[in-house]
């Protein structure tokens, strides 16, 4: 039994402040614990009861089970300030919570399954549909490994994407979720890896396992905010936000985050650091170089400007949503790609700043417990996700802005 829960009286929870500061007074021990998260390759799970306690995992969560229906923009600046002090824990906290509003999309049998039997279930998954299920009576199969999925040793469930051979003729193979439970998979040892290496990103091996027809969703329901459980929760938008519209944004708040987090380590070290170089002269107070002060400025810059624009369009798409659930409006093409934008734009400002502030820690920032090093090293890999990389995004904006039709995902 963890004693974490006295941190948190759940009036005061609930009733008086936001998720970001519910997690303020747990901070402290996840940042001094980041550096032995990243050499476990895993978020311990002293961190998931942590949030737990903060009602981390109940934000975007549906109240009939226990969740706050709260905000995604709430979520997502807690995320920003979870991964300044580890961004692999708040890339996977950022994943568990949104995969609560994920499960909300599903058909409700599901809901009831996986929260009726564990209120506290959380689902990690696997999102790139590379194999084909096989059809069979009642639902279908899948064999074989599916890789990247962060937080599985934290889940008691996974999202497992395939591809849903067509049912007759005419029909075209579909992409989908099928949602598993832990006890149907193995996890392989295949994480190891120098940026956001705490995420525990490891394979699932699945062999032969049956999923029932009702246990899946489809992308293009997912994609367009129009799902088998979306139509059973209307009032605040929340849970009928296309999934691109939303998830992706936890992923970019991890890059942001660990930026923030750089900047402030930053700041503290160099503020009283000086000088032993005869180049640049001994005993000179390294706060006083203007070169030292355009970097702190250009990341700081950087840092605001990332968050502002992550949280208006998050917020925004839950608005959007909303405005279509009271028939005042459809969420558009232009609605779905300034989402994409938003959030790999972000990460590239989050990467500005890293580099920025890396590139002249010195020798002390070679250092693996550097935690700006880390961050820079972190940072990087949210950039290389395929839903965070800029070049892959950004030439699907201008495809939009110059008239053409946008190819990749939205």
């Amino acid at each position: 039994m963890n004693n974490t829960a006295a941190l948190f009286p759940a009036a005061a929870r609930v009733e008086n402040e936001c998720l970001k500061d519910r997690i303020a007074p747990v901070l402290d021990e996840i940042r001094a614990g980041a550096r032995d998260t990243e050499k476990s390759g895993r978020v311990p799970a002293r961190n998931i009861d942590l949030l737990r306690s903060a009602g981390y995992f109940d934000i975007v969560k549906p109240a009939r089970f226990g969740g706050d229906e709260g905000s995604f923009a709430e979520l997502v600046d807690a995320n920003i300030e979870l991964s300044s002090a580890c961004a692999s824990t708040g890339w996977v906290a950022g994943l568990l919570s949104a995969h609560q509003w994920l499960l909300a999309m599903f058909d409700e049998r599901v809901q009831q399954e996986v929260w009726g039997s564990n209120p506290d279930a959380l689902l990690c998954g696997s999102y790139a549909p590379v194999r084909m299920a096989e059809r069979v009576e009642g639902g279908f199969r899948l064999s074989g490994d599916w890789a990247f999925a962060s937080g599985c040793e934290n889940a008691q469930w996974a999202l497992c994407a395939a591809i849903i051979p067509p049912n007759g003729e005419g029909e075209r193979p579909v992409p989908a979720f099928l949602l598993v439970p832990a006890s149907d998979y193995t996890i392989a040892e295949t994480w190891d890896v120098v940026g956001l290496a705490g995420t525990g990103s490891k394979s699932l091996i699945l062999k032969d396992v049956f999923v029932p027809e009702y246990r899946i969703l489809s992308f293009p329901d997912a994609t367009s905010g129009r799902t088998p459980g979306g139509r059973g929760y209307k009032g605040i938008g929340l849970f009928n936000i296309p999934l691109l519209m939303g998830v992706p944004f936890c992923l970019g708040s991890a890059a942001v985050g660990a930026a923030k987090g750089a900047l402030e380590s930053y700041i503290d070290h160099m503020g009283a650091r000086v000088t032993r170089g005869a180049v640049a002269g001994g005993n000179n107070k390294i706060a006083e170089f203007p070169t030292i002060q355009l970097r702190v400025a250009e990341a700081s810059a950087s840092v605001d400007a990332a968050r502002e624009i992550m949280l208006r369009d998050i917020a925004r798409a839950q608005q959007r949503a909303q405005a279509r659930e009271d028939g005042a409006g459809e969420i558009t093409e232009e609605d779905r790609i300034l989402a994409r934008r938003s959030q790999s734009f972000a990460v590239s400002l989050a990467l500005r700043a890293v580099e920025a502030l890396n590139a002249s820690t010195g020798g002390l920032g070679l250092q693996m417990s550097n935690p700006v090093q880390r961050a820079w090293r972190d940072a990087n890999a949210v950039g290389r996700h395929i839903s965070m990389n800029w070049d892959a995004v950004g030439t699907m904006v201008g495809q939009q802005l110059l008239g053409l039709p946008p190819k990749g995902q939205f």
